[in-house]
């Protein structure tokens, strides 16, 4: 499942090359947000777009408001505090490395490390994320950011059981449930993430969806 190296765990952002179809959508994707506060709207395709590259620029801009909100709360996240990767006792997320199937426990902070390592592999892949539009996205495209999804949702849910007080102290608990509630609604409306991943949190969930 990942790759492992030695760097901090913040990455640097993933920016959308200006010019092309996915930069065009991810700037229509930011004016829409501006200009309604209906999410359900929001996230829907554009009359006559592209799903992949609506896919692919929200699954961008996704990991750069992760990536930051993790990077707030990474120094609080000790080995010895949080020897693994939980939403709670009873939810512990592991991972594999590429290649084998042999899935093991590590810390938190590593297990987010390698997991956004792992999604920059991914997106600097042109044969997944291609920049070249005659370049076709592969088959198997909505797989692949399902499961970026549903693995960028198990840090959301690290946060909310683990850092959720810590991210009150840092006053960014209103941009972390701005971003988590945008978040659920894009997943919901191309059901990217199996509800069963929700159970740590889902009481969360539901009230952001019904909001």
């Amino acid at each position: 499942m990942f790759n492992r190296n030695k760097q901090k765990t913040f990455k640097p952002k993933r920016k959308v090359k200006k010019g092309t179809k996915r930069y065009l959508l991810y700037q229509q994707a930011k004016a829409s947000l501006g200009l309604t506060t209906n999410l359900k709207t929001a996230v829907k395709l554009p009359p006559g777009e592209d799903v992949n590259e609506w896919l692919a620029a929200h699954v961008l801009d996704f990991y750069n408001r992760t990536n930051l909100l993790f990077g707030a709360i990474e120094e609080f996240c000790d080995e010895e505090t949080f020897p693994e990767m939980t939403a709670g006792p009873n939810f512990v997320y592991l991972c594999a490395e590429e290649g084998t199937k042999k899935a093991v426990s590590v810390p938190a902070r590593k297990y987010v490390d390698l997991l956004f390592t792992w999604m920059t592999s991914k997106f600097d892949d042109e044969t997944i994320f291609p920049t070249d539009t005659n370049t076709p996205f592969p088959k198997n495209f909505r797989e692949i950011v399902s499961t970026i999804f549903k693995r960028m949702f198990r840090v959301y849910a690290f946060i909310y059981v683990h850092h959720f007080k810590k991210m009150q102290e840092l006053e960014l608990e209103a941009h972390l449930n701005s971003v988590f509630k945008h978040f659920l609604f894009f997943i919901h409306e191309f059901d990217l993430v199996d509800k069963k991943e929700f159970l740590p949190i889902v009481s969360l969930v539901d009230n952001f969806m019904k909001s």
